[in-house]
């Protein structure tokens, strides 16, 4: 599945602000936006959030942007609304 995520790094924590739906997510982050820090941050933290690998998030656009576009992979849109509408 693809994420369109803005990043708000070197944030106080990190944590999901807000979802848009279908696919749209923005994120908060402790990192800096330094040596590819908040971008691994990311898919960290997407990872732990989601229950995936680490290597299942592959971000497609934006490595140098506050947007990105992100790969998920075994992640469904029905399992992305599901984690939201609790």
């Amino acid at each position: 599945m693809l994420l369109k995520v803005k990043v708000r790094p070197s944030s106080g924590k990190d944590e999901i602000l807000a979802f848009k739906e279908p696919d749209s997510l923005e994120v908060s982050l402790r990192a800096k936006p330094e040596k590819n820090e908040a971008n691994i941050a990311l898919c960290k933290f997407l990872a732990n959030f989601f229950g995936k690998r680490v290597e299942a998030i592959k971000i497609l656009q934006g490595r140098t942007s506050q947007k990105k576009v992100l790969s998920v992979e075994g992640l469904t849109e029905t399992e992305l609304k599901e984690k939201f509408s609790k």
